[in-house]
């Protein structure tokens, strides 16, 4: 059993040191203060002489007049109808990052600073050219929210606004399009205030709300229209970006594909598997030994068969050269890599007989996503479900090249100083740190670095039943779907019960020598084992030798387990219920985004226990309490 160390590197260090943000903070300062300056005269205006600056803003833009001349102006007025709509007036902080993101900038804001309210004002000043403005989130359910939550704002500024839903077949969205009507009554509660309205129309409102996956498949489909009225998108003028670092950096080089099937055979995948499944895998440095008969390099995402492997197919295949094949060289390839890189519920999950990829970056299941160039069909194969017929490309568009395709782009998001030089390099983005309007109450710790994975999910463990028996909230965010599944596998009550056990042996042994010196032997065992391999009884035998207690639930136990983590004694109910029965806890696997939400919004809840894939809920907001 390890203890961790804490991680910060020299290079954070030297970006603090070369940072321009405050310098460009004040820059804007006076534009701010030009803001501010509009407010009195701006109050005592009606609601229809506020909207009227609609039009005379479109009128002066007409004549000629730049969006940075009437930026002061327009920005007050949002201001004014957000206070009167929402009572929520835009700080002098909001207001500067607006101002970042109508700069074609990215505005780096932490959490709680009201990044959706800030993207109104920008989005309001370019939409006035009439050329639309696109708002960017990472999921259906937020762009919906946020298109509602601020839709009152545009609507009495006399700005329409238009919602891009897509739907999957295993999920509980409708999909579709709207239009943000204040008037509309839809039967779905989720849609309240969304008119039903046709694609074009949704792009052809001043404003437009939808997920970086829709944008480009849309973008896709009008490639392939042949008429101009089976068009969608117009020209791609302004986009602002929610949860940037995501959508341009973790996922600028998925391909967004359209695929068509082709006529192949599917039984040669089956014939293939059944051969594969007889080889032996191993590392590129195994390349040349014995018994290894394909090696998988899992850093270049790349697996070969070896020379004894291409001999032991052709013997098992019963063919003479295998490379005269070409076609069956692919499929074996394809198979090669099923088996040497994709682990099942890492890279992809199993449902209702079908293979269902889980995005790397979200965890998210992606339904209807299929890989290419055979590889979906290998591990079909490989798992036994109905092999589907490999499809053709039709168009293929990164989300890279996609958005590098606006004629002004911005971004928002709570972390995006650490990828600043790729955001320059690759898109000509600058990122602005914007400060927070009161100073900052939350603690932003250090990374913490682990020798092994046991000693991490031991360290999780323990800092969850700290925090249960405190009842204070956690959420909990994993990379993947097994990630999350194996942190809520330690919050059984055995998995506890042994955890405190060990806790409290190494500590014991840690303060007093006289104890380690009984049990010097026979310690590192219990100590140095994988938590989940142990029994209790093996545990017991050892603390047993030490002279300590050995139930779980005694008082003395629980008397330690307070004392060293310096919690009050009527803490003790809720550590006791944890020990007898587990932690209760939710766990999202990024399925159904409304369900997602709503658990999201709940995990500030006193002793809720909330475990998710880091983008499950993402952008929702949380209470406390």
């Amino acid at each position: 059993m390890t203890l961790c160390k804490h991680h910060t590197t020299m290079l954070d260090k030297i970006r603090q040191l070369f940072d321009q943000s405050e310098k460009e903070v004040k820059t804007i300062e006076p534009v701010v203060q030009a803001i501010n300056g509009f407010e009195e005269q701006i109050q005592p205006l009606t609601d229809e002489q506020l909207a009227a600056k609609t039009d005379e803003f479109r009128k002066s833009i007409e004549a000629g007049t730049s969006l940075e001349d009437i930026l002061p102006e327009a920005f007050a007025v949002v201001r004014e109808m957000s206070k009167r709509c929402l009572n929520m007036r835009q700080f002098d902080v909001q207001m500067t990052g607006g101002v970042v993101l109508h700069q074609g900038r990215i505005s780096e804001m932490k959490t709680g600073e009201g990044k959706t309210l800030v993207a109104v004002a920008p989005m309001y000043l370019n939409a006035l050219t009439g050329k639309g403005a696109h708002l960017v989130t990472v999921n259906d359910y937020l762009a919906r929210r946020d298109a509602v939550w601020m839709g009152p704002i545009y609507h009495k500024l006399g700005l329409s606004v238009g919602i891009i839903q897509g739907q999957s077949a295993d999920s509980d969205e409708l999909g579709g399009s709207y239009i943000y009507d204040p008037e509309y009554e839809h039967e779905d509660p989720r849609y309240m205030y969304l008119k039903p309205c046709t694609r074009r129309e949704a792009y052809l409102q001043d404003i437009t709300y939808g997920t970086n996956h829709e944008f480009g498949f849309d973008y896709l489909r009008d490639n392939m229209a042949f008429d101009v009225e089976n068009l969608s998108m117009r020209e791609l003028n302004y986009a602002i970006i929610d949860e940037v670092d995501s959508i341009l950096i973790d996922e600028a080089r998925t391909p967004h594909i359209i695929s068509g099937p082709s006529n192949e055979d599917t039984s040669v995948y089956k014939v293939v598997d059944k051969v594969v499944r007889q080889l032996t895998g191993g590392e590129p440095d195994q390349v040349d030994e014995e018994g290894i008969h394909f090696v998988s390099d899992k850093k270049s995402h790349s697996s070969s068969l070896t020379e004894e492997g291409m001999d032991t197919v052709e013997e098992l295949m019963e063919i003479d050269n295998i490379a005269e094949d070409p076609r069956l060289m692919h499929h074996l390839n394809a198979s090669v890599k099923a088996y040497g890189l994709f682990e099942k519920n890492v890279h992809y999950v199993v449902r209702n007989n079908e293979v269902v990829i889980v995005d790397e970056n979200t965890g998210r299941l992606m339904f209807g996503r299929r890989f290419s160039d055979g590889l979906h069909q290998a591990l079909e194969a490989k798992e036994g479900v109905a092999v589907k017929r490999e499809s053709q490309t039709i168009a293929v568009i990164t989300f890279q090249n996609l958005f590098r395709m606006y004629n002004k782009l911005s971004g928002m998001t709570g972390t995006a100083k650490t990828e600043e030089d790729e955001f320059r390099k690759i898109y000509g983005l600058d990122v602005v740190a914007i400060p927070t309007h009161r100073p900052m109450q939350r603690l932003d710790q250090e990374d913490v670095v682990y020798k092994s994975i046991d000693v991490k999910f031991r360290s999780i463990g323990r800092e969850l039943l700290k925090l249960y028996s405190k009842q204070q909230p956690v959420l909990v965010g994993t990379r993947s779907i097994e990630m999350s599944e194996m942190v809520s596998a330690r919050l059984t009550p055995d998995n506890l019960q042994k955890l405190v056990l060990t806790d409290m042996l190494y500590f014991t042994m840690e303060d007093d020598k006289s104890v380690k010196k009984k049990i010097e032997k026979d310690a590192p065992i219990v100590l140095d084992t994988d938590l989940a391999e142990l029994t209790l009884k093996s545990i017991q035998a050892v603390l047993g030798a030490a002279g300590l207690a050995t139930d779980p639930l005694s008082d003395d136990v629980a008397s330690w387990f307070l004392d060293f983590h310096s919690l009050d004694p009527e803490k003790r109910e809720h550590f006791d219920e944890a020990l007898r029965h587990g932690i209760p806890h939710n766990v999202l696997n990024a399925k159904y985004h409304e369900r997602e939400a709503s658990i999201i919004s709940e995990a500030g809840r006193k002793g809720a226990v909330t475990i998710a894939t880091n983008m499950a809920g993402r952008g929702v907001d949380i209470l406390l309490g």
